[in-house]
């Protein structure tokens, strides 16, 4: 892309989130996209062929960084360790620190309403938890228990988890909220350290 096309796509992206922070998604037209973005229809559409598409982008974009950077300790994190822990730790700071709207995505703008967006959004975020914990599972009980039944519970356990603490106003410490997890979960099941 040219400077002229990443400049249009930044201010599509940045309009729609814009609109989710204050309406549902599906209440959201792409004619709220085009004008919030300031741009023309046929420019929206040489970008994204559907509002959909633009949620699937966004979404990937949101988390491609969490999960890759997450994966790696990233060192401008200050992120030493390679441990499960660690990861999980580095997940729960972008969320803390709003990285890329997350937070708005996620709530609305009166802090009286409910979490309007948090389906759609925590499905996609556990879709991609799923694959990234079946990194690290392994089956620590002898109980004949699929691994996939696994995967999706310490998923859902986390999605839960992060859902509890952006109601609560994000009290905890990242740290404090591994700590949860990793008592709640590791009885369960054993998660290896990336290798």
């Amino acid at each position: 892309m040219d400077r002229r096309q990443r400049k249009s796509r930044e201010a599509i992206f940045k309009a729609f989130n814009s609109l989710l922070a204050k309406k549902n998604y599906h209440k959201i037209t792409v004619q709220d996209i085009i004008d919030e973005a300031d741009i023309g229809r046929t420019t929206f559409y040489s970008h994204f062929e559907t509002k959909d598409e633009l949620l699937k982008e966004t979404c990937k974009t949101l988390f491609e960084h969490v999960f890759s950077g997450a994966s790696n300790a990233a060192c401008n994190h200050k992120f030493s360790n390679r441990n499960i822990s660690t990861i999980i730790t580095h997940m729960l700071y972008h969320l803390r620190y709003n990285q890329n709207n997350i937070i708005e995505i996620l709530t609305c703008d009166n802090n009286h309403c409910v979490y309007q967006n948090d389906e759609m959004f925590l499905k996609f975020f556990q879709n991609n938890l799923n694959d990234f914990f079946r990194q690290y599972v392994t089956i620590k009980s002898q109980q004949n228990i699929p691994e996939e039944f696994l995967i999706n519970h310490i998923s859902g356990s986390f999605v839960n988890m992060v859902q509890w603490w952006l109601k609560g106003g994000l009290k905890e410490t990242p740290e404090e909220l591994t700590a949860y997890f990793e008592a709640v979960v590791y009885p369960i099941l054993q998660l290896n350290d990336p290798s």
